[in-house]
C-alpha cells in the first residue's frame, strides 16, 4: 500500500473543549514520511504527532515540544488514520484543537469528498512479532496489541453504569466503513464530574451541542436549571434513558462508539497504522498513549 496525503487544504475553526480557547487550524498536504505535524503558525514552533511527545492525558490527549503544545488532537488523529492519510501538516493558531461537534465526523466528511492523493513512497506499518499489552491493576483497564494481517480494534467499556451498560465495539481497518460507523460519534462525560471538570479548570469550552451528558445519578430540577443557564440550553430535560435532551443518540452504542474513536487516534502516535489487532478494555487516554509509547520505543 502506498502512503496518502491529502489533495487540498481544509480549515476548521471554534473553541477547545477543555481551554475555551478559539482556534483556526488548516491541514495541508505533506510530503512522504512526514508523518502527522502540528505546526504552531502563533509561535513559529512544530510537534511532531507521536508518542514520544505526549505530555498530558488529563481528560484528552496534548502533545508538546519546547514552548509548543497542542492538546485534544485525538479525535483528528482519529479521522486522519481512518481515512488513510498518511502525512498532513496541521496549521493551528492557538493550544487547542477545535472540539466541533465532539466528533470527527467534520473531517472525515470534508476530505472524503475530494478523496486522497497517492505518493511514490510504500505505507511503514509499525509490526508486531509478538503480543503487546499495557494493563492498569488499579481500574482492571488493558489494552493488547495482537500480531495481525487484518488489522482491527475490538473495546469494551464499563463505568458501571445503569445507563451505559457494557458496551462492545469493533472496527475493521481494511473494510470497516469508519465514516459511517465511527466518525460521528461524540464525546460523552457524566453530569456528577461536570463541576469536578470544572474546578480542574477544564471544559470551559463544553456544552451541550458537542459532548453527550450522562445523568447517571438523580438530580434536581435546580440542578438541571442551573445546568441548562451555564449552557445558554433553556429547554434542557432529562430522558428516559439517563441522557440530557438536548441531543439524539446517533448511535445506541455511541458512546462506546467515540472510545473507539479515541483509542484509533491515541495508538497512532505510535507512528503509523498498526499491522494488528487490538483488544481493549475500559481505555482511557493514559492507558492507550501508554501502549502507543512502549509500541513507538519498541520500533
Amino acid at each position: 500500500m502506498k502512503q496518502r496525503t491529502i489533495k487540498t487544504t481544509y480549515s476548521f475553526e471554534g473553541k477547545g473543549l477543555h481551554t475555551g480557547c478559539f482556534s483556526h487550524m488548516t491541514l495541508k498536504p505533506a510530503p512522504a514520511d512526514t508523518g502527522v505535524v502540528f505546526v504552531r503558525t502563533d509561535l513559529g514552533l512544530e510537534v511532531q504527532a507521536l508518542a514520544c511527545n505526549v505530555s498530558s492525558t488529563s481528560r484528552s490527549t496534548t502533545i508538546s515540544k519546547g514552548k509548543a503544545s497542542v492538546s485534544t488532537i485525538e479525535h483528528l488523529m482519529s479521522a486522519l488514520t481512518g481515512l488513510g492519510i498518511d502525512n498532513v501538516y496541521v496549521e493551528i493558531d492557538n493550544k487547542e484543537v477545535p472540539i466541533l461537534d465532539g466528533s470527527a465526523r467534520q473531517y472525515v466528511e470534508a476530505i472524503a469528498e475530494d478523496g486522497l492523493l497517492e505518493q511514490d513512497s510504500e505505507r511503514r506499518w509499525v509490526e508486531f512479532d509478538k503480543e503487546v499489552e499495557i494493563r492498569n491493576e488499579n481500574t482492571g483497564s488493558y489494552v493488547r496489541i495482537i500480531p495481525s494481517d487484518e488489522p482491527g480494534y475490538e473495546v469494551t467499556i464499563d463505568f458501571n453504569s445503569k445507563v451505559l451498560g457494557i458496551q462492545t465495539v469493533t472496527w475493521n481497518i481494511v473494510d470497516g466503513d469508519y465514516a459511517e460507523q465511527v466518525a460521528p460519534c461524540r464525546t460523552f462525560c457524566f453530569f456528577h464530574e461536570i463541576q469536578l471538570l470544572a474546578t480542574l479548570g477544564l471544559v470551559k469550552g463544553g456544552d451541550v451541542e458537542n459532548a453527550i451528558v450522562v445523568v447517571e445519578k438523580p438530580v434536581s430540577d435546580k440542578q438541571i436549571a442551573r445546568m441548562a443557564r451555564r449552557f445558554n440550553q433553556p429547554e434542557l430535560k432529562v430522558t428516559p434513558e439517563g441522557y440530557f435532551s438536548n441531543l439524539t443518540l446517533r448511535f445506541p452504542d455511541e458512546c462506546g462508539r467515540h472510545k473507539l474513536l479515541d483509542l484509533i487516534g491515541d495508538l497512532r502516535l505510535a507512528g503509523g497504522f498498526l499491522k494488528a489487532k487490538v483488544i481493549a478494555y475500559k481505555p482511557g487516554h493514559s492507558i492507550n498513549t501508554r501502549a502507543a509509547k512502549k509500541i513507538e520505543t519498541k520500533r
